[in-house]
C-alpha cells in the first residue's frame, strides 16, 4: 500500500509534523514517520520525543507515494543534508510525485532547482533558498506537485491542503467539519 511519509530529523517542528498527519490519518490515508536519524525516538524542536514508525534505511522507494517535510530547526537543515533523502526527493521530482514542506523546509526543495518559475511560500528569512520561485507570504501554496506551508501557524491549513490534494475537496471538508475548523 502507498504511503505518505512525513520524514522526520532531529529539531523538526513538532506541530508542523504531527497536526497535517494526524488530519490526514482522520482522512483515511495511509501515513507514516520516517526517522532519518538512524533511532524510532527523534527529539523535536522543542523537546518532544516522537517515535518514528519506521527507519529511513527499512523504507521502500515504490511504497511512497508522497513526501512531507516539517520544518523546524535544525530539523530542516538535517533533512536538507540526508543523503538518501535527497536521492528520494530527487526522484521524486523527476516523476513529478508529490512533494511537500513547510516553514524552513521548502528550502531542501528550493536549493534543489525544483520550484523555480512556481509560486511558493516558507517562514519568513528562508526564502532566499527558493531560487527562482516568486515568494507569495501565503500561509499554504498548492502548485503543480507541490504543497508548502509557512510556518506552525498554517500547519492545520497545511494539513487539509494535503489531504484535500490526496483524497478530494468533499473528504478534507468533512474533517474540517468533525474538527471543528472554521
Amino acid at each position: 500500500m502507498k504511503t505518505i511519509c512525513f520524514f522526520l530529523a532531529e529539531g523538526f517542528e513538532e506541530t508542523e509534523a504531527l497536526t497535517p498527519l494526524d488530519i490526514m490519518r482522520r482522512g483515511g490515508l495511509e501515513v507514516k514517520t520516517v526517522s532519518v536519524t538512524g533511532n524510532k525516538v527523534v527529539m523535536g524542536a522543542h523537546q518532544v520525543p516522537v517515535v518514528a514508525d519506521i527507519l529511513f534505511e527499512e523504507l521502500k522507494e515504490e511504497d511512497v507515494e508522497m513526501i512531507v517535510l516539517p520544518g523546524g530547526l535544525p530539523g530542516a537543515t538535517n533533512l536538507d543534508a540526508h543523503a538518501g533523502l535527497d536521492k528520494l526527493i530527487m526522484n521524486f521530482a523527476a516523476a513529478g510525485k508529490p512533494l511537500a514542506a513547510i516553514c524552513a523546509a521548502p528550502m531542501v526543495y528550493g536549493k534543489r532547482g525544483l520550484l523555480k518559475g512556481k509560486k511558493a511560500t516558507c517562514y519568513p528569512g528562508f526564502d532566499k533558498y527558493l531560487d527562482g520561485a516568486e515568494y507569495t507570504g501565503n500561509m499554504v501554496e498548492v502548485v503543480d506537485n507541490f504543497v508548502l506551508g509557512k510556518g506552525p501557524a498554517a500547519a492545520a491549513m497545511f494539513g487539509f491542503a494535503l489531504l484535500e490534494k490526496l483524497a478530494g475537496a468533499a473528504k478534507a471538508q468533512e474533517v474540517k467539519n468533525g474538527m471543528l475548523f472554521a
